[in-house]
């Protein structure tokens, strides 16, 4: 399984005849963690930077890990 494969696939993967060569672009993983971050403002969670972005990653695998 691919890298990309593993973190979702991707969050808007090309479809027909735009694909050139392999697809690149944000992984879902990437896109659950952005949406997650998103819903809070850094002041409200009250951590530093780090410290939210590890939040969202771990809200990310979680919502990977339901797909299942």
């Amino acid at each position: 399984m691919s890298g990309a494969q593993e973190k979702g696939g991707y969050a808007h993967p090309l479809q027909g005849d735009l694909v050139y060569g392999s697809q690149t672009g944000m992984t879902l993983r990437d896109y659950f963690a952005g949406q997650a971050l998103s819903s809070f403002g850094s002041d409200e969670l009250g951590c530093e930077p780090k410290q939210n972005a590890d939040w969202a990653y771990r809200i990310a695998d979680a919502m990977l890990e339901a797909r299942k």
